[in-house]
């Protein structure tokens, strides 16, 4: 695998890295920070992973939903508490708490990654 630096991707993940912060920060409303979050944080994955290598957007775009499942199936057996995590940074990445909502965001941010990225290969080819 080798691999390569994109920086518009980069850029992406850095700018949804700062949004998610404020989000956290500034608690904005409920929807916004237990919904919108987790849409976001699916594509700032996913544009961190492809700001350092071209995977294949299907593929990359499946497996951070499914890592985004398998978060939140872990949520759903306490494993921060199972663990004892007392670190609350940590708990706050890994969250404590399963919403049902969460898969229907992730699933969100993994329908919008592939509608982003089509979109942008259909502009490519009209060029």
């Amino acid at each position: 695998m080798k691999l390569k630096f994109n920086l518009k991707y980069a850029v992406a993940a850095f700018i949804l890295l700062c949004i998610e912060i404020c989000i956290a920060v500034f608690y904005f409303n409920q929807f916004i920070r237990d919904f919108m979050g987790d849409v976001l944080v699916i594509i700032l994955i996913y544009c961190f992973f492809k700001s350092f290598y071209n995977f294949n957007t299907k593929k990359l775009a499946f497996a951070v939903l499914l890592f985004s499942f398998f978060v939140e199936m872990l949520q759903y057996f306490h494993i921060a508490d199972i663990l004892n995590i007392q670190n609350k940074v940590i708990r706050i990445i890994t969250g404590t708490a399963f919403e049902y909502t969460d898969l229907l965001a992730y699933f969100i941010g993994y329908i919008i990654i592939l509608g982003f990225e089509y979109h942008h290969k259909i502009l490519n080819l009209c060029r």
